[in-house]
């Protein structure tokens, strides 16, 4: 099992090609320090060598063999010489510091002499490498270097009146020296031994750090990758990996956690999708399979409730009957709407028409609940091209929800309309977001202003983050995850493949900083500024529609308001902020149908001051 795991593996090459390099480097090392050592020993001999020749040379064309003699045997008497010896032409030895030897003859093929005689007769001129030699006197003996120094006839030595050489003789003699390398091979040993320790220990120590540093670097994070995704293919979905290094496996944990948040994302949204259809289905049945028992229940309750006038407790009791079931009807008529939400048939109709019929349908219920409304239509307002019967159905809701939240003390509901015409910038969506990937950027989960947000990889001063951009073209009021300078560029990518969206060469015309762009298909790029606190942003297809007509419809109520903290929440579905008494699909459902017809539906609220709707219309589609 060991074997499989990559750090042993990884630790194990570079052990193996650590012994390899060290080896050779060992093996070369050794084998140099001991030719340099051998090259020392050997200029050291020649130089011996040439000491003893001008030590002697007056001796010998003066003929003072004893002397000769004398001064040889004392000089090969050192510990650091072997052997001191002078042979004459034929080969006969002459002086020696060994007096057995003199008078003898040398063998001509052995070791010491072979390479002088190995053309059959004494070379005349030999460099200094050609003159020393390495052998052993004994086989399995300690290796001994020799060096020969050719004894030349020089001029004093033809014109001397002792000597009877003739002028064309150039040898008289050799001069043998003969050394022994026993402490030379004690340092080579004692420096291959210290070299192969060496070696040993860098192997292991490099081994150790590199296995300590695998285990750290590579070993436990990729343990912690094998076990979050074993942990995420059990379903845990919630797991993340420490985000803590800035090398290629930080790279690969933030791109984990990004995949697992993904899932899980996309989990929720296909039981969000589930959950809506099954509500489809749940409704369409719901329809023929509840409404009529609920309709008979709240007849027969509502019967009795006449019939016990004098049944006081009785009465109590019928009442929650009926007010329970009213309650689920209006669930069941919720539901049916949020599941029959379709593509507008869109036709030109009056909006102020279209508001009217919704204020004559809610007229009574407002009545029983003290809500006045008061419409206050602009008679110059365009026809728009509109599904009259959807948006009717927004208006109705958007009263009933206002008669809720002025509640049983009574108040006022003021709607008001005019036409507007608008520029692109704070009333275009960005509904589609693109890396140069492909990959999306719209995030659902955090909005703005109750809307998805585009989710951007950022990077600013070493800290990683993401940032969330209001989708509402030129708006501004993004969330920045992370802490950032307003000074400073922030780095933008792609939070799942990490693809810059910075352009290079372009800045903002506004500050100078650099500039994001992304596709929103399809309408060309998006660009922005990349400094934080510059709201700059420019979307040349559609600033180029120019300024559009716009219907405004404002639905103002006197009620309690909504607290600032579920502002960016009352679109989702089943958010309610009504308790038991709301399903949360209400404006769920008034942000699909305005949505489908390219407009916007905002609000402006605060707990205790009321709230205002403001929808926007486009005038042509």
């Amino acid at each position: 099992m060991l074997r499989r795991r990559i750090g042993y593996k990884l630790t194990a090459a570079v052990g193996a090609t650590a012994l390899v390099t060290i080896s050779v480097f060992a093996f070369v090392s050794i084998r140099s320090h001991g030719r340099g050592l051998l090259a020392e020993v050997e200029r050291h001999a020649n130089q011996l060598s040439e000491a003893v020749k001008s030590g002697t040379e007056y001796d010998m064309l003066g003929n003072q063999r004893e002397r000769i003699h004398e001064s040889i045997k004392r000089m090969g008497q050192q510990s650091s010489i072997e052997r001191i010896r002078v042979l004459n032409k034929s080969g006969a030895v002459i002086y020696s510091s060994d007096a057995a030897e003199i008078g003898k003859m040398v063998d001509k093929k052995a070791e010491s002499c072979f390479l002088c005689h190995s053309a059959g007769r004494p070379l005349e001129r030999l460099n200094t490498k050609e003159r020393t030699r390495v052998f052993r006197l004994q086989p399995g003996g300690p290796r001994t270097l020799g060096i020969i120094n050719p004894i030349y006839n020089a001029p004093s030595c033809w014109t001397a009146a002792c000597h009877a050489h003739p002028r064309s003789q150039v040898v008289l003699g050799v001069l043998d020296v003969t050394l022994p390398l026993a402490e030379a091979d004690r340092d080579i040993r004692r420096a291959q031994l210290e070299v192969a320790v060496f070696a040993l220990s860098a192997i292991l120590a490099l081994s150790l750090i590199v296995a300590i540093l695998v285990r750290r670097w590579v070993d436990v994070p990729v343990e912690e990758l094998v076990e979050a995704t074993q942990r995420v293919a059990g379903g845990d979905l919630r797991h993340t990996i420490a985000e803590t290094r800035e090398d290629e496996l930080g790279t690969l944990a933030r791109s984990f956690n990004n995949m697992t948040a993904k899932l899980s994302e996309a989990r929720l949204q296909l039981f969000q999708s589930d959950k809506l259809a099954s509500l489809g289905r749940l409704a369409a049945g719901v329809a023929h399979e509840i409404n009529n028992p609920l309709t008979g229940v709240l007849t027969y309750s509502s019967f009795l409730l006449k019939r016990t006038k004098d049944q006081p407790e009785l009465q109590e009791d019928l009442k929650v009957i009926v007010r329970e079931t009213l309650r689920s009807r209006e669930i069941v008529k919720s539901l049916l709407d949020f599941s029959r939400q379709s593509v507008p048939r869109k036709a030109a109709a009056d909006i102020n028409e279209i508001v009217a019929r919704a204020a004559s349908v809610v007229e009574s219920q407002l009545s029983l609940n003290r809500v006045k409304l008061s419409l206050n239509p602009d008679p110059g307002l365009p026809r728009a091209a509109v599904d009259a019967n959807q948006l009717q159905q927004v208006f109705i809701n958007l009263f009933v929800n206002a008669a809720d939240a002025i509640g049983p003390k009574g108040g006022t509901i003021t709607v008001s309309s005019a036409v507007l015409s608008l520029s692109p910038v704070g009333i275009t969506q960005i509904k589609k977001a693109l890396c140069p990937k492909r990959h999306g950027l719209i995030d659902g989960e955090v909005r703005i202003d109750g809307k998805p947000s585009v989710r951007l990889k950022a990077r600013s001063d070493g800290n990683e983050g993401f940032i969330y951009l209001n989708s509402m073209y030129g708006m501004g009021g993004h969330h920045y995850g992370i802490p950032i300078d307003e000074n400073k560029t922030i780095a933008l990518s792609c939070p799942e493949c990490s693809a810059s969206l910075i352009q290079p060469g372009r800045e903002c015309p506004e500050c100078g900083a650099g500039v994001y762009a992304f596709e929103s298909p399809p309408k060309g790029l998006v660009e922005g500024c990349a400094r934080k606190g510059c709201a700059w942003q420019r979307w040349e297809e559609v600033d180029a529609t120019g300024s559009r007509e716009f219907v405004e419809v404002r639905v103002h109520d006197d009620g309690c308001g909504i607290a600032k903290e579920h502002l960016a929440k009352i679109f989702e579905p089943f958010y309610s902020t009504k308790g038991q008494k709301g399903t949360g699909l209400g404006l769920s459902v008034i942000w699909g149908i305005v949505d489908n017809h390219n407009g916007t539906i905002s609000v402006e609220s605060e707990a205790g001051a009321g709230t205002t709707f403001v929808l926007r219309l486009p005038v042509k589609p």
